[in-house]
């Protein structure tokens, strides 16, 4: 049995949340599919957000729960495994669970996925001594020695971000070549003081449950206690690929091809939060998935009363 609802949102993080209390309030029947899997999970603090700031992601996840809810949004915790659009321009979305469901509009917001270099010690301290964002972290280790994992020719950049919050940095090239740096590249690193180390990482060392080191394949050990790497992003567009979503392609992966409100290439299909782009931080993702409920919401009203103008006119 199929169930109807004007508007799901698929992704129950900063954005979905924020688009589904805006659409709570102007008394959308609105589902919120929330798969649970927030990117920053592992992070033990937000910030930069004002007035939330140092909030433990979850909490600040359960208090948006609780508002969205008290305005008879419905959350449910599944998967959307499938969506089509149907020929009146609406859409059947199917879940996990089996449950499928016809909506009017959708807004997605299923962010993204950060794939971590396969150093031995990276992945199970990411989010506490191995940072990626040094507006999100960097205040918290400031002034302490800081490590950069090289991925990529573009991780120079990084080194160099990260020299306003601290004066002792080193970029490990790891499986980035020397001569892949630029000649600006090495004349910016020198003029922050960037320390550059060749060869590739072999593991992070750690005692007593903290960061102390970065250890090279050739069995020197640098003594660092704050890693700073760039995962590669892994946009989860799978929904919006099988609607036709126009997708552009980035440094940072495949996004799709959204208007200032977020609006896809889908009639009736907005994305917003990491899943419109690479860059968009709590703070930014909230804005966006509000913005994209209200130009929906003003959408479906003046849809409707179009159509009712038609009718009196027959």
């Amino acid at each position: 049995m199929t169930e109807t609802y004007e508007v799901v949102v698929v992704g129950g993080g900063t954005a979905g949340l924020s688009a589904a209390l805006v659409l709570g309030r102007a008394r959308r029947r609105t589902l919120v599919v929330d798969a649970g899997e927030p990117r920053n999970a592992p992070a033990a603090h937000l910030q930069g957000y004002l007035t939330r700031d140092g909030m433990p992601p979850a909490a600040f996840l359960a208090e948006g729960r609780r508002e969205v809810e008290g305005y008879g949004v419905e959350i449910v915790r599944d998967h959307a495994v499938d969506v089509v659009r149907d020929g009146t321009g609406e859409f059947g979305v199917t879940l996990g669970s089996g449950r499928a469901v016809h909506v009017r509009r959708l807004i997605v917001t299923t962010g993204l996925a950060d794939e971590l270099p396969a150093v031995p010690g990276v992945a199970e301290r990411f989010g506490r001594d191995v940072l990626h964002c040094p507006y999100c972290h960097g205040w918290e280790v400031r002034d302490e020695a800081f490590g950069v994992l090289a991925t990529t020719p573009m991780s120079v950049h990084q080194a160099l971000m990260v020299t306003q919050w601290s004066k002792d940095v080193t970029l490990f090239l790891h499986t980035v070549a020397e001569d892949e740096l630029g000649d600006e590249d090495l004349r910016r690193l020198a003029a922050a003081g960037v320390a550059v180390v060749p060869g590739e990482v072999a593991e992070l060392v750690v005692d007593a449950d903290r960061l102390t080191g970065v250890r090279l394949a050739d069995g020197s050990t640098h003594a660092r206690s704050a890693l700073f790497v760039a995962p590669r992003a892994v946009p989860r567009t799978g929904l919006l690929e099988r609607l036709g979503a126009e997708l552009t392609e980035t440094p940072f992966g495949s996004y799709p091809v959204i208007d200032p409100t977020g609006l896809t290439s889908v009639p009736g299909v907005w994305a917003a939060g990491n899943a419109a782009g690479f860059a968009e931080q709590v703070v930014n993702a909230a804005s966006g998935g509000y913005r994209a409920a209200a130009t929906l919401n003003g959408e479906l009203l003046f849809t409707d009363l179009d159509a009712a103008v038609a009718r009196g006119r027959q």
